[in-house]
């Protein structure tokens, strides 16, 4: 066949398969989730709703804490709304297949960012909202004052999260032999350790802390010094929604670059007239970056108005003047010593 002929001949079918993948992209486009979050006017959150200072449910149903704050975040960013977030509680077991399966649009639930969640799981992770490590805490008349004091202890352990692993490799590598006392449900789990079943109980240190809080007598309990695992902790959608990624993404960026330009739910209204091009930007009177993302371009605004910053956020749930009263270490600004860090708005 000649070239002027097979180049005739197979046009169409190049036209066909040209044809198939623009339909196929469009599919693609339509069918992420923020489209259906838009269209529905809400989000579906999965939260724990048992862990406070992180997601807690009190008196009157109202939720409060840092991963219910950023749902919230991405509310008020999509609808200006930031009660507009029907909450779902899920437990460590449920969790991915209720966001796999979509039950909830995003799962803000102090869940650790892990490769193989990243690959296997098929998790896409926005950025780190708390940095934390795994502890373990015990009765402070115990006379365990370390991890090697727990030889052929019993240790409560919730199953179903990074959690059981790490206390396992960690007493592998140390050579310690313990008792994992292991439960499904976080509260059997505590209940279990406040009967005094088990001589020590591990959980993020956060989580230590918030639950401590519950217990019958908190000022009995000593969290020991030793961290034995990073968990860096962050909201994630389901993989191959790259339009609610990018949403929740940048509401949690947006949390902390207002605190890094001294930007709160105070103030944010003095800024409209600021001529600093960073911060014209990051509101939205200059530029055009929230429709990159589908939403109005003061979306940072919103946010900061209606949820406030990073600091503010972190304050009220976790700061000083909470029970919790939480150091905040590595979850300052990258400015003040932390790793908290946000890529530019330009």
């Amino acid at each position: 066949m000649q070239k002027s002929a097979l180049i005739l001949a197979i046009a169409p079918l190049i036209l066909t398969m040209t044809a198939c993948s623009g339909n196929s992209g469009q599919t693609a486009n339509t069918s992420d989730r923020w489209d259906t979050v838009k269209n529905r006017g809400k989000l579906i959150c999965g939260v724990s709703g048992e862990v406070p200072g992180f997601s807690f449910v009190g008196t009157g149903g109202k939720y409060s804490g840092i991963d219910v704050d950023v749902c919230r975040a991405v509310a008020a960013a999509v609808f200006d709304n930031p009660d507009a977030v029907e909450f779902r509680n899920l437990n460590a077991k449920e969790r991915f297949t209720a966001l796999q399966t979509g039950e909830v649009d995003v799962l803000s639930r102090n869940t650790s960012w892990t490769l193989s969640r990243d690959t296997s799981v098929g998790l896409e992770f926005a950025p780190v909202v708390f940095y934390d490590g795994q502890a373990i805490m015990v009765n402070k008349n115990s006379g365990i004052k370390s991890i090697a004091n727990l030889k052929n202890k019993a240790i409560c352990v919730q199953t179903g999260t990074t959690t059981e692993q790490n206390l396992a490799d960690q007493m592998r590598k140390r050579g310690i032999t313990y008792k994992p006392v292991v439960f499904e449900d976080v509260n059997i789990t505590f209940a279990t350790y406040a009967e005094g079943r088990c001589q020590g109980i591990t959980a993020d240190r956060s989580a230590l802390v918030a639950r401590r809080t519950t217990l019958p007598k908190p000022e009995d309990n000593v969290i020991l010094d030793e961290v034995i695992s990073s968990e860096p902790l962050a909201p994630a959608v389901a993989q191959g929604n790259p339009k609610l990624a990018n949403t929740v993404k940048w509401a949690v960026f947006s949390l902390i670059k207002a605190e890094e330009l001294n930007i709160n739910s105070q103030n944010v209204g003095q800024f409209a007239n600021n001529n600093d091009p960073d911060i014209k930007r990051f509101l939205g009177t200059e530029g055009n970056l929230g429709q990159g993302l589908g939403l109005t371009n003061d979306f940072a605004a919103r946010i900061v108005k209606h949820v406030g910053n990073y600091g503010e956020i972190y304050n009220r749930n976790l700061g000083p003047k909470t029970k919790l009263n939480l150091e905040r270490g590595e979850n300052k600004l990258w400015k003040q010593g932390g790793l908290l860090y946000s890529p530019p708005f330009r």
